[in-house]
Protein backbone atom coordinates (compact mmCIF):
# COMPACT_ATOMS: atom_id res chain seq x y z
CA UNK A 1 0.00 0.00 0.00
CA UNK A 2 1.17 3.24 -0.97
CA UNK A 3 0.40 5.84 1.66
CA UNK A 4 2.51 8.94 0.26
CA UNK A 5 0.51 9.18 -3.22
CA UNK A 6 1.82 12.73 -3.71
CA UNK A 7 4.91 11.34 -3.93
CA UNK A 8 4.21 8.83 -6.22
CA UNK A 9 2.20 11.51 -8.45
CA UNK A 10 5.15 11.37 -11.21
CA UNK A 11 3.82 13.78 -14.61
CA UNK A 12 0.34 12.23 -14.61
CA UNK A 13 -2.78 14.21 -14.34
CA UNK A 14 -3.97 15.01 -11.28
CA UNK A 15 -7.16 13.42 -10.19
CA UNK A 16 -8.39 15.74 -7.27
CA UNK A 17 -11.18 13.83 -5.11
CA UNK A 18 -14.13 15.73 -5.37
CA UNK A 19 -14.39 16.37 -1.40
CA UNK A 20 -17.66 16.09 0.31
CA UNK A 21 -18.91 18.32 3.08
CA UNK A 22 -20.03 15.34 4.81
CA UNK A 23 -16.38 13.81 5.48
CA UNK A 24 -14.97 16.86 5.89
CA UNK A 25 -16.87 17.71 8.83
CA UNK A 26 -15.86 14.98 10.76
CA UNK A 27 -12.01 15.60 10.44
CA UNK A 28 -13.24 20.19 11.09
CA UNK A 29 -15.23 19.45 14.03
CA UNK A 30 -12.95 16.72 15.44
CA UNK A 31 -10.19 19.45 16.11
CA UNK A 32 -12.23 21.20 18.54
CA UNK A 33 -14.65 19.10 20.31
CA UNK A 34 -15.45 14.68 20.76
CA UNK A 35 -17.68 15.15 17.48
CA UNK A 36 -16.95 11.57 17.39
CA UNK A 37 -16.63 9.39 20.86
CA UNK A 38 -13.21 8.60 20.90
CA UNK A 39 -14.08 4.60 21.51
CA UNK A 40 -16.03 4.42 18.20
CA UNK A 41 -12.74 5.80 16.08
CA UNK A 42 -10.78 2.78 15.24
CA UNK A 43 -7.41 1.73 17.36
CA UNK A 44 -6.13 1.23 14.04
CA UNK A 45 -6.36 5.38 13.40
CA UNK A 46 -3.87 5.62 16.18
CA UNK A 47 -3.07 8.42 17.97
CA UNK A 48 -4.31 11.01 15.34
CA UNK A 49 -7.86 9.55 15.34
CA UNK A 50 -10.13 11.37 12.66
CA UNK A 51 -7.18 13.32 11.63
CA UNK A 52 -6.09 10.13 9.60
CA UNK A 53 -8.37 10.57 7.68
CA UNK A 54 -7.63 13.95 6.57
CA UNK A 55 -5.57 13.24 3.03
CA UNK A 56 -4.55 17.08 3.17
CA UNK A 57 -2.22 16.38 5.95
CA UNK A 58 1.01 14.91 5.33
CA UNK A 59 1.06 12.48 9.03
CA UNK A 60 -2.27 11.19 7.78
CA UNK A 61 -3.00 7.55 6.84
CA UNK A 62 -2.25 8.19 3.33
CA UNK A 63 -1.38 11.32 1.90
CA UNK A 64 -2.37 13.04 -1.06
CA UNK A 65 -2.15 17.07 -1.56
CA UNK A 66 -4.41 17.69 -3.91
CA UNK A 67 -8.35 17.76 -4.10
CA UNK A 68 -11.32 19.85 -4.94
CA UNK A 69 -14.23 21.46 -2.91
CA UNK A 70 -17.32 23.15 -3.95
CA UNK A 71 -18.59 26.41 -3.19
CA UNK A 72 -21.72 25.23 -3.13
CA UNK A 73 -21.39 23.10 -0.27
CA UNK A 74 -19.58 24.85 1.64
CA UNK A 75 -20.19 27.71 4.64
CA UNK A 76 -19.84 31.00 2.27
CA UNK A 77 -19.83 33.31 5.27
CA UNK A 78 -16.28 33.95 6.27
CA UNK A 79 -16.96 36.42 8.98
CA UNK A 80 -18.12 33.90 11.63
CA UNK A 81 -15.77 30.31 12.53
CA UNK A 82 -16.83 27.34 11.42
CA UNK A 83 -15.15 24.25 13.02
CA UNK A 84 -17.04 22.29 9.94
CA UNK A 85 -14.95 23.94 7.18
CA UNK A 86 -11.75 23.51 9.48
CA UNK A 87 -10.37 20.85 6.80
CA UNK A 88 -10.00 24.14 4.24
CA UNK A 89 -10.03 27.27 6.51
CA UNK A 90 -6.91 25.84 8.57
CA UNK A 91 -4.84 23.65 6.06
CA UNK A 92 -1.76 23.97 5.65
CA UNK A 93 -0.86 25.52 2.30
CA UNK A 94 2.51 24.80 2.10
CA UNK A 95 1.69 21.12 1.54
CA UNK A 96 -1.84 21.44 0.17
CA UNK A 97 -3.21 22.69 -3.13
CA UNK A 98 -7.33 23.02 -3.34
CA UNK A 99 -9.50 23.79 -6.50
CA UNK A 100 -12.52 25.40 -6.00
CA UNK A 101 -15.62 24.82 -7.26
CA UNK A 102 -17.45 27.76 -8.16
CA UNK A 103 -20.96 26.31 -7.14
CA UNK A 104 -22.46 26.88 -10.78
CA UNK A 105 -24.10 23.33 -10.71
CA UNK A 106 -26.23 24.87 -7.92
CA UNK A 107 -27.10 27.62 -9.96
CA UNK A 108 -28.40 24.87 -12.73
CA UNK A 109 -30.27 23.14 -10.14
CA UNK A 110 -31.99 26.15 -9.00
CA UNK A 111 -31.04 25.85 -5.43
CA UNK A 112 -28.90 29.10 -5.11
CA UNK A 113 -32.03 30.87 -5.58
CA UNK A 114 -32.38 34.54 -7.59
CA UNK A 115 -31.48 36.78 -10.71
CA UNK A 116 -29.32 35.57 -12.31
CA UNK A 117 -29.42 37.25 -15.37
CA UNK A 118 -27.00 40.17 -16.08
CA UNK A 119 -28.49 43.20 -14.14
CA UNK A 120 -28.07 45.82 -16.79
CA UNK A 121 -28.70 43.60 -19.62
CA UNK A 122 -32.15 43.34 -21.43
CA UNK A 123 -33.68 40.72 -19.63
CA UNK A 124 -33.73 42.05 -16.54
CA UNK A 125 -34.67 45.17 -17.93
CA UNK A 126 -37.76 44.06 -19.30
CA UNK A 127 -38.51 41.88 -16.36
CA UNK A 128 -38.04 44.43 -14.14
CA UNK A 129 -40.47 47.06 -16.44
CA UNK A 130 -43.21 44.44 -15.83
CA UNK A 131 -42.59 44.57 -12.14
CA UNK A 132 -42.74 48.22 -12.04
CA UNK A 133 -46.17 48.35 -14.01
CA UNK A 134 -47.83 46.07 -11.92
CA UNK A 135 -46.59 47.92 -9.05
CA UNK A 136 -48.38 47.07 -5.47
CA UNK A 137 -50.99 44.49 -5.34
CA UNK A 138 -53.74 43.51 -3.11
CA UNK A 139 -54.61 40.18 -3.58
CA UNK A 140 -57.19 38.66 -1.13
CA UNK A 141 -56.02 36.26 1.72
CA UNK A 142 -57.82 32.88 1.36
CA UNK A 143 -58.60 29.89 3.89
CA UNK A 144 -57.38 26.41 2.92
CA UNK A 145 -60.64 26.10 1.55
CA UNK A 146 -60.52 28.52 -1.01
CA UNK A 147 -62.99 30.92 0.65
CA UNK A 148 -61.81 34.35 1.10
CA UNK A 149 -60.81 35.77 4.69
CA UNK A 150 -62.39 38.29 6.38
CA UNK A 151 -61.85 40.47 9.60
CA UNK A 152 -63.91 40.16 12.65
CA UNK A 153 -65.91 42.39 10.36
CA UNK A 154 -66.35 40.88 7.56
CA UNK A 155 -64.44 42.85 5.70
CA UNK A 156 -61.89 40.88 3.49
CA UNK A 157 -58.50 40.67 4.28
CA UNK A 158 -55.65 41.56 1.70
CA UNK A 159 -52.15 40.83 0.70
CA UNK A 160 -50.01 43.46 -0.20
CA UNK A 161 -47.46 42.56 -2.83
CA UNK A 162 -44.80 44.77 -4.10
CA UNK A 163 -43.62 43.37 -7.42
CA UNK A 164 -40.72 46.19 -7.46
CA UNK A 165 -39.39 44.66 -3.72
CA UNK A 166 -39.58 40.97 -4.87
CA UNK A 167 -38.00 41.36 -7.91
CA UNK A 168 -35.33 43.63 -6.48
CA UNK A 169 -34.75 40.88 -3.72
CA UNK A 170 -34.05 38.09 -6.42
CA UNK A 171 -31.42 40.54 -8.18
CA UNK A 172 -29.94 41.41 -5.00
CA UNK A 173 -29.81 37.60 -3.67
CA UNK A 174 -27.65 36.62 -6.50
CA UNK A 175 -25.73 39.81 -6.18
CA UNK A 176 -24.41 38.61 -2.86
CA UNK A 177 -24.06 34.80 -3.61
CA UNK A 178 -22.00 36.18 -6.59
CA UNK A 179 -19.97 38.27 -3.87
CA UNK A 180 -19.59 35.54 -1.46
CA UNK A 181 -18.28 33.01 -4.41
CA UNK A 182 -15.20 35.19 -5.32
CA UNK A 183 -14.97 35.95 -1.14
CA UNK A 184 -14.54 32.32 -0.72
CA UNK A 185 -12.43 31.86 -3.24
CA UNK A 186 -9.87 34.74 -2.70
CA UNK A 187 -9.86 33.72 0.67
CA UNK A 188 -9.62 29.83 0.69
CA UNK A 189 -8.61 28.26 -2.79
CA UNK A 190 -5.33 28.01 -4.95
CA UNK A 191 -7.13 27.96 -8.57
CA UNK A 192 -11.08 28.06 -8.39
CA UNK A 193 -13.91 28.07 -11.35
CA UNK A 194 -15.54 31.40 -12.32
CA UNK A 195 -18.88 31.18 -11.95
CA UNK A 196 -20.38 29.99 -14.58
CA UNK A 197 -24.29 29.50 -15.33
CA UNK A 198 -24.51 25.42 -16.95
CA UNK A 199 -25.75 25.87 -20.52
CA UNK A 200 -28.41 23.02 -19.81
CA UNK A 201 -30.44 25.48 -16.68
CA UNK A 202 -33.26 25.95 -19.58
CA UNK A 203 -33.58 22.11 -19.38
CA UNK A 204 -33.88 21.94 -15.88
CA UNK A 205 -37.42 23.57 -14.70
CA UNK A 206 -36.32 24.30 -11.41
CA UNK A 207 -33.00 25.29 -12.24
CA UNK A 208 -34.56 27.52 -14.92
CA UNK A 209 -37.54 29.14 -12.36
CA UNK A 210 -35.30 29.51 -10.13
CA UNK A 211 -32.19 30.93 -11.39
CA UNK A 212 -34.34 33.21 -13.89
CA UNK A 213 -31.83 31.69 -16.29
CA UNK A 214 -34.17 29.88 -19.50
CA UNK A 215 -32.02 29.11 -22.34
CA UNK A 216 -28.72 29.07 -23.62
CA UNK A 217 -28.20 33.03 -24.63
CA UNK A 218 -28.96 33.59 -21.77
CA UNK A 219 -26.65 31.34 -19.82
CA UNK A 220 -23.85 32.59 -21.99
CA UNK A 221 -24.71 36.23 -20.77
CA UNK A 222 -25.21 35.54 -17.24
CA UNK A 223 -21.85 33.67 -17.46
CA UNK A 224 -20.07 37.01 -19.05
CA UNK A 225 -21.26 39.10 -16.56
CA UNK A 226 -20.10 36.75 -13.75
CA UNK A 227 -17.07 36.74 -15.52
CA UNK A 228 -16.39 40.47 -15.36
CA UNK A 229 -17.54 40.64 -12.26
CA UNK A 230 -14.79 38.03 -10.96
CA UNK A 231 -12.46 39.86 -12.88
CA UNK A 232 -12.90 43.44 -12.27
CA UNK A 233 -13.44 42.63 -8.34
CA UNK A 234 -10.69 39.56 -7.48
CA UNK A 235 -7.64 40.50 -5.22
CA UNK A 236 -5.19 38.06 -6.83
CA UNK A 237 -5.04 35.76 -4.29
CA UNK A 238 -6.77 32.81 -6.07
CA UNK A 239 -5.96 31.87 -9.83
CA UNK A 240 -9.09 31.55 -11.96
CA UNK A 241 -10.00 29.40 -14.59
CA UNK A 242 -12.16 30.23 -17.46
CA UNK A 243 -15.56 27.68 -17.78
CA UNK A 244 -16.29 26.17 -21.13
CA UNK A 245 -19.72 24.93 -21.68
CA UNK A 246 -22.09 24.23 -24.28
CA UNK A 247 -24.15 20.77 -25.38
CA UNK A 248 -22.93 20.27 -28.41
CA UNK A 249 -20.35 20.96 -30.93
CA UNK A 250 -22.23 24.39 -31.91
CA UNK A 251 -22.60 25.49 -28.48
CA UNK A 252 -19.20 24.92 -27.58
CA UNK A 253 -17.21 26.99 -30.04
CA UNK A 254 -19.89 29.37 -29.80
CA UNK A 255 -19.25 29.95 -25.85
CA UNK A 256 -15.74 29.56 -26.24
CA UNK A 257 -15.80 32.61 -28.98
CA UNK A 258 -17.72 34.40 -26.79
CA UNK A 259 -15.76 33.65 -23.89
CA UNK A 260 -11.90 33.45 -24.74
CA UNK A 261 -10.72 36.79 -24.15
CA UNK A 262 -11.25 36.20 -20.77
CA UNK A 263 -7.93 34.76 -20.70
CA UNK A 264 -6.25 37.05 -22.51
CA UNK A 265 -3.57 39.14 -21.46
CA UNK A 266 -3.84 41.99 -23.98
CA UNK A 267 -7.64 42.22 -23.23
CA UNK A 268 -7.67 42.37 -19.77
CA UNK A 269 -5.48 43.86 -16.94
CA UNK A 270 -6.39 40.85 -14.54
CA UNK A 271 -7.35 38.09 -16.87
CA UNK A 272 -8.18 34.43 -16.10
CA UNK A 273 -5.51 31.81 -15.75
CA UNK A 274 -6.28 29.03 -17.46
CA UNK A 275 -9.57 26.66 -18.41
CA UNK A 276 -12.07 24.37 -16.83
CA UNK A 277 -13.79 21.73 -19.36
CA UNK A 278 -17.63 21.33 -18.92
CA UNK A 279 -20.65 20.19 -20.77
CA UNK A 280 -19.44 18.47 -24.11
CA UNK A 281 -15.99 19.83 -23.73
CA UNK A 282 -15.32 17.42 -21.02
CA UNK A 283 -16.79 14.25 -22.75
CA UNK A 284 -16.13 14.31 -25.80
CA UNK A 285 -12.58 13.42 -27.25
CA UNK A 286 -12.88 14.56 -30.58
CA UNK A 287 -14.06 18.46 -28.99
CA UNK A 288 -11.35 18.17 -26.32
CA UNK A 289 -8.85 17.85 -28.96
CA UNK A 290 -10.08 20.44 -31.04
CA UNK A 291 -10.47 23.14 -28.54
CA UNK A 292 -6.64 22.61 -27.25
CA UNK A 293 -5.69 23.29 -31.20
CA UNK A 294 -7.56 26.37 -30.87
CA UNK A 295 -5.96 27.40 -27.95
CA UNK A 296 -2.39 26.63 -28.91
CA UNK A 297 -2.82 28.28 -31.76
CA UNK A 298 -5.26 31.42 -30.63
CA UNK A 299 -2.09 32.08 -28.05
CA UNK A 300 -4.29 31.02 -24.72
CA UNK A 301 -2.07 27.90 -23.82
CA UNK A 302 0.79 29.86 -22.82
CA UNK A 303 3.35 29.26 -19.95
CA UNK A 304 2.63 31.79 -16.90
CA UNK A 305 -0.77 32.53 -18.27
CA UNK A 306 -2.62 29.45 -19.31
CA UNK A 307 -1.23 26.67 -17.02
CA UNK A 308 -4.00 24.76 -16.10
CA UNK A 309 -6.78 23.18 -17.39
CA UNK A 310 -9.37 20.88 -15.34
CA UNK A 311 -11.91 18.36 -16.59
CA UNK A 312 -15.13 18.43 -14.25
CA UNK A 313 -16.94 15.43 -13.69
CA UNK A 314 -14.57 13.01 -14.95
CA UNK A 315 -14.03 9.36 -13.67
CA UNK A 316 -13.61 6.61 -16.28
CA UNK A 317 -10.37 5.32 -15.94
CA UNK A 318 -9.15 5.50 -19.27
CA UNK A 319 -9.38 8.81 -19.05
CA UNK A 320 -6.87 9.34 -16.63
CA UNK A 321 -4.49 7.97 -19.07
CA UNK A 322 -5.91 9.81 -21.76
CA UNK A 323 -5.12 13.12 -20.57
CA UNK A 324 -1.63 11.97 -19.42
CA UNK A 325 -0.76 11.35 -22.67
CA UNK A 326 -2.44 15.41 -23.97
CA UNK A 327 -0.84 16.52 -20.83
CA UNK A 328 2.67 15.48 -22.04
CA UNK A 329 2.20 16.09 -25.61
CA UNK A 330 1.36 19.99 -24.56
CA UNK A 331 4.13 19.98 -21.88
CA UNK A 332 6.83 18.52 -24.44
CA UNK A 333 6.27 20.87 -27.66
CA UNK A 334 4.16 23.84 -26.45
CA UNK A 335 4.31 24.99 -22.78
CA UNK A 336 5.94 22.70 -19.99
CA UNK A 337 4.10 24.15 -16.71
CA UNK A 338 0.95 22.97 -18.50
CA UNK A 339 -0.85 20.98 -16.40
CA UNK A 340 -4.31 18.86 -16.41
CA UNK A 341 -6.65 17.98 -13.60
CA UNK A 342 -9.76 16.28 -13.12
CA UNK A 343 -12.46 15.45 -10.17
CA UNK A 344 -15.21 13.19 -9.53
CA UNK A 345 -17.47 12.42 -6.14
CA UNK A 346 -17.65 9.02 -7.49
CA UNK A 347 -15.60 7.81 -4.28
CA UNK A 348 -18.19 9.71 -1.80
CA UNK A 349 -21.40 9.23 -4.11
CA UNK A 350 -20.48 5.14 -4.29
CA UNK A 351 -20.54 4.48 -0.37
CA UNK A 352 -23.94 7.06 -0.11
CA UNK A 353 -25.08 4.54 -2.58
CA UNK A 354 -23.83 1.74 0.00
CA UNK A 355 -20.81 0.36 -2.46
CA UNK A 356 -17.53 0.53 -1.30
CA UNK A 357 -14.11 0.39 -3.76
CA UNK A 358 -13.28 -3.56 -4.04
CA UNK A 359 -9.94 -3.54 -6.42
CA UNK A 360 -8.95 -2.09 -9.76
CA UNK A 361 -8.81 -4.19 -12.85
CA UNK A 362 -6.44 -3.38 -15.17
CA UNK A 363 -5.76 -5.82 -18.09
CA UNK A 364 -4.08 -5.51 -21.32
CA UNK A 365 -6.73 -4.62 -24.24
CA UNK A 366 -9.25 -4.87 -21.74
CA UNK A 367 -11.75 -2.10 -20.07
CA UNK A 368 -10.05 -0.65 -17.05
CA UNK A 369 -11.97 -0.08 -13.62
CA UNK A 370 -12.23 0.33 -10.27
CA UNK A 371 -15.05 -2.28 -9.20
CA UNK A 372 -17.44 -1.27 -6.60
CA UNK A 373 -19.89 -3.54 -4.72
CA UNK A 374 -22.23 -3.27 -2.29
CA UNK A 375 -20.23 -2.77 1.05
CA UNK A 376 -20.82 -5.46 4.67
CA UNK A 377 -23.84 -4.54 6.60
CA UNK A 378 -24.64 -7.08 8.87
CA UNK A 379 -25.84 -6.64 12.58
CA UNK A 380 -23.99 -10.21 13.21
CA UNK A 381 -20.34 -8.59 12.81
CA UNK A 382 -21.17 -6.15 15.24
CA UNK A 383 -18.78 -7.80 18.43
CA UNK A 384 -16.47 -9.39 15.72
CA UNK A 385 -13.17 -7.99 16.27
CA UNK A 386 -11.77 -9.39 12.82
CA UNK A 387 -10.48 -7.74 10.37
CA UNK A 388 -12.62 -6.22 7.94
CA UNK A 389 -10.50 -7.10 5.03
CA UNK A 390 -10.57 -10.30 6.43
CA UNK A 391 -13.88 -11.09 6.81
CA UNK A 392 -15.39 -9.54 3.55
CA UNK A 393 -13.20 -12.66 1.99
CA UNK A 394 -13.45 -15.27 5.10
CA UNK A 395 -17.06 -15.35 4.54
CA UNK A 396 -17.13 -15.13 1.03
CA UNK A 397 -19.01 -11.79 0.71
CA UNK A 398 -16.03 -10.77 -2.18
CA UNK A 399 -14.15 -13.19 -3.63
CA UNK A 400 -10.89 -10.63 -3.32
CA UNK A 401 -10.89 -7.29 -1.62
CA UNK A 402 -7.50 -4.51 -1.90
CA UNK A 403 -7.45 -2.64 1.70
CA UNK A 404 -6.13 0.77 2.40
CA UNK A 405 -3.69 2.42 4.48
CA UNK A 406 -6.91 3.81 6.46
CA UNK A 407 -8.89 0.65 6.21
CA UNK A 408 -5.88 -1.55 7.26
CA UNK A 409 -6.28 -2.73 10.51
CA UNK A 410 -10.02 -1.62 10.80
CA UNK A 411 -12.12 -4.17 12.63
CA UNK A 412 -15.39 -5.27 10.88
CA UNK A 413 -17.11 -3.99 14.10
CA UNK A 414 -16.06 -0.53 13.45
CA UNK A 415 -18.43 -0.89 10.22
CA UNK A 416 -21.14 -3.17 11.23
CA UNK A 417 -21.78 -1.17 14.46
CA UNK A 418 -25.08 -1.65 15.42
CA UNK A 419 -25.86 -5.59 16.29
CA UNK A 420 -29.49 -6.99 16.68
CA UNK A 421 -31.99 -5.01 19.43
CA UNK A 422 -28.81 -1.51 19.24
CA UNK A 423 -30.90 1.40 18.99
CA UNK A 424 -29.42 4.12 16.44
CA UNK A 425 -29.16 7.60 17.71
CA UNK A 426 -32.64 8.41 17.14
CA UNK A 427 -33.54 6.14 19.58
CA UNK A 428 -35.16 3.47 17.10
CA UNK A 429 -33.65 0.37 15.76
CA UNK A 430 -32.68 0.45 12.03
CA UNK A 431 -32.71 -2.24 9.67
CA UNK A 432 -28.92 -1.08 9.09
CA UNK A 433 -25.27 -2.14 11.02
CA UNK A 434 -23.92 1.21 9.74
CA UNK A 435 -24.14 4.92 11.78
CA UNK A 436 -23.17 7.95 10.19
CA UNK A 437 -19.05 7.22 10.53
CA UNK A 438 -19.40 4.02 9.12
CA UNK A 439 -20.17 5.90 5.96
CA UNK A 440 -17.29 8.37 6.40
CA UNK A 441 -14.87 5.91 6.85
CA UNK A 442 -15.74 3.70 3.93
CA UNK A 443 -15.43 7.23 2.00
CA UNK A 444 -11.64 7.64 2.97
CA UNK A 445 -11.11 3.99 1.75
CA UNK A 446 -12.92 4.73 -1.54
CA UNK A 447 -10.32 8.00 -1.97
CA UNK A 448 -7.26 5.73 -1.38
CA UNK A 449 -8.37 3.56 -3.36
CA UNK A 450 -9.77 6.17 -6.50
CA UNK A 451 -6.57 7.59 -6.28
CA UNK A 452 -3.93 4.75 -6.35
CA UNK A 453 -6.00 3.30 -9.16
CA UNK A 454 -5.17 6.44 -11.39
CA UNK A 455 -1.86 6.00 -10.19
CA UNK A 456 -1.25 2.83 -11.02
CA UNK A 457 -2.99 2.34 -14.20
CA UNK A 458 -1.12 5.61 -15.23
CA UNK A 459 2.11 3.37 -13.82
CA UNK A 460 1.31 0.05 -15.92
CA UNK A 461 0.40 2.06 -19.20
CA UNK A 462 4.03 3.62 -19.08
CA UNK A 463 4.70 -0.03 -18.62
CA UNK A 464 3.33 -1.05 -22.49
CA UNK A 465 -0.48 -2.22 -21.24
CA UNK A 466 -3.13 -0.60 -22.92
CA UNK A 467 -6.86 -0.56 -22.48
CA UNK A 468 -8.82 -1.44 -25.20
CA UNK A 469 -10.31 2.18 -25.74
CA UNK A 470 -7.07 3.69 -26.06
CA UNK A 471 -5.93 1.64 -28.99
CA UNK A 472 -6.95 0.91 -32.17
CA UNK A 473 -6.26 -2.42 -34.61
CA UNK A 474 -8.97 -3.17 -36.92
CA UNK A 475 -6.44 -2.23 -39.97
CA UNK A 476 -2.97 -1.48 -38.26
CA UNK A 477 -1.98 -0.67 -34.42
CA UNK A 478 -2.46 3.19 -33.62
CA UNK A 479 -2.04 4.20 -30.44
CA UNK A 480 -3.71 7.43 -28.85
CA UNK A 481 -0.79 8.62 -27.06
CA UNK A 482 1.15 8.62 -30.82
CA UNK A 483 -1.69 10.53 -32.60
CA UNK A 484 -1.96 12.90 -29.86
CA UNK A 485 1.75 13.79 -29.93
CA UNK A 486 1.43 13.84 -34.23
CA UNK A 487 -1.38 16.71 -33.27
CA UNK A 488 0.49 18.86 -30.75
CA UNK A 489 3.84 18.38 -32.53
CA UNK A 490 2.33 20.13 -35.82
CA UNK A 491 3.62 23.57 -36.88
CA UNK A 492 0.18 25.00 -37.46
CA UNK A 493 -3.52 24.70 -37.34
CA UNK A 494 -4.90 23.08 -40.28
CA UNK A 495 -2.42 20.52 -40.09
CA UNK A 496 -3.55 19.79 -36.59
CA UNK A 497 -7.35 19.55 -37.30
CA UNK A 498 -6.25 17.34 -40.08
CA UNK A 499 -4.82 14.78 -37.87
CA UNK A 500 -8.23 15.15 -35.87
CA UNK A 501 -10.01 14.89 -39.11
CA UNK A 502 -8.58 11.75 -40.04
CA UNK A 503 -9.00 9.71 -36.95
CA UNK A 504 -12.59 10.52 -36.85
CA UNK A 505 -13.59 6.72 -36.38
CA UNK A 506 -11.15 6.48 -32.88
CA UNK A 507 -12.34 9.17 -31.74
CA UNK A 508 -15.97 7.94 -32.42
CA UNK A 509 -14.82 4.39 -30.22
CA UNK A 510 -13.54 6.34 -27.16
CA UNK A 511 -16.39 6.36 -24.84
CA UNK A 512 -17.09 9.87 -23.09
CA UNK A 513 -17.07 10.23 -19.59
CA UNK A 514 -20.65 10.68 -19.74
CA UNK A 515 -20.98 7.18 -21.68
CA UNK A 516 -21.20 9.30 -24.62
CA UNK A 517 -19.12 8.87 -27.97
CA UNK A 518 -17.06 11.07 -29.94
CA UNK A 519 -19.42 13.35 -32.01
CA UNK A 520 -21.80 10.20 -32.36
CA UNK A 521 -22.97 11.98 -28.95
CA UNK A 522 -23.92 15.09 -30.82
CA UNK A 523 -25.15 16.40 -27.80
CA UNK A 524 -25.74 15.69 -23.66
CA UNK A 525 -29.67 16.12 -23.92
CA UNK A 526 -30.43 13.36 -25.57
CA UNK A 527 -32.48 10.42 -24.52
CA UNK A 528 -30.77 8.89 -21.06
CA UNK A 529 -30.68 5.28 -22.82
CA UNK A 530 -28.48 6.79 -25.49
CA UNK A 531 -25.72 8.66 -22.81
CA UNK A 532 -25.81 6.26 -20.13
CA UNK A 533 -24.73 2.64 -19.72
CA UNK A 534 -27.43 -0.03 -17.50
CA UNK A 535 -25.61 -1.12 -14.51
CA UNK A 536 -26.91 -4.13 -12.23
CA UNK A 537 -27.96 -3.30 -8.94
CA UNK A 538 -25.88 -5.45 -7.39
CA UNK A 539 -22.35 -4.57 -8.95
CA UNK A 540 -21.39 -0.83 -10.35
CA UNK A 541 -18.32 -1.77 -12.59
CA UNK A 542 -18.48 1.74 -14.15
CA UNK A 543 -17.17 4.51 -12.84
CA UNK A 544 -20.04 7.18 -14.54
CA UNK A 545 -21.36 9.07 -11.72
CA UNK A 546 -24.71 8.86 -12.99
CA UNK A 547 -24.94 5.45 -11.85
CA UNK A 548 -25.32 6.44 -8.34
CA UNK A 549 -28.61 8.69 -6.60
CA UNK A 550 -26.83 11.54 -6.25
CA UNK A 551 -29.99 12.34 -3.82
CA UNK A 552 -28.43 9.72 -1.56
CA UNK A 553 -25.22 11.84 -0.92
CA UNK A 554 -27.37 15.13 -0.95
CA UNK A 555 -28.88 13.53 2.33
CA UNK A 556 -25.96 12.90 3.72
CA UNK A 557 -24.28 15.90 3.30
CA UNK A 558 -27.57 17.76 5.14
CA UNK A 559 -27.47 14.87 8.08
CA UNK A 560 -24.29 16.19 9.25
CA UNK A 561 -25.38 18.77 11.61
CA UNK A 562 -27.15 15.78 13.43
CA UNK A 563 -24.52 13.71 13.56
CA UNK A 564 -23.08 13.04 17.57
Amino acid sequence: MNKNLTAAQSDYAYFLPATSGFYSTYIGKQRYSNYVDPARIPASFGPLGIEAMNYLNPNAAFYFDHCLYSAGHANLDLSKPDPSEDMFRNRDRSTSWVLGDSGGFQIGKGVWEGEWNDPAGPVVAQRMAEAVAKGVELVPQLHPTGHPKTDKNGNPKYNKIDHVKIYQAKLDAAQKKRGQVLAWMDALMDYGMVLDIPAWVGRSPVGAKNSGVGDYPQAVAATKYNNEYFIKHRTGACKFLNVLQGENHAQADDWYQQMKDFCDPTKYDKPFNGWAMGGQNMCDVDLVLRRLVALKFDGLLEKGHQDWMHFLGTSKLEWALLLTDIQRAIRKYHNENFTISFDCASPFLATANGQIYVQTEIEDRQKWLYRMLPSLDNKKYSKDTRLFQDVVVQDKHFESFTTSPLMDGVQVKDICIYGPGDLNKIGKEGKTSWDSFTYAIMMGHNVWLHLNSVQEANRQYDAGLCPAMLVDEKFERVYFKDVVDAIFSASDRETALAIIDGFDKFWQAIPGTRGATGKKTVNASGKFSELFEEVGADSVQSEDEEDFDTDKLDALEASIHDVT
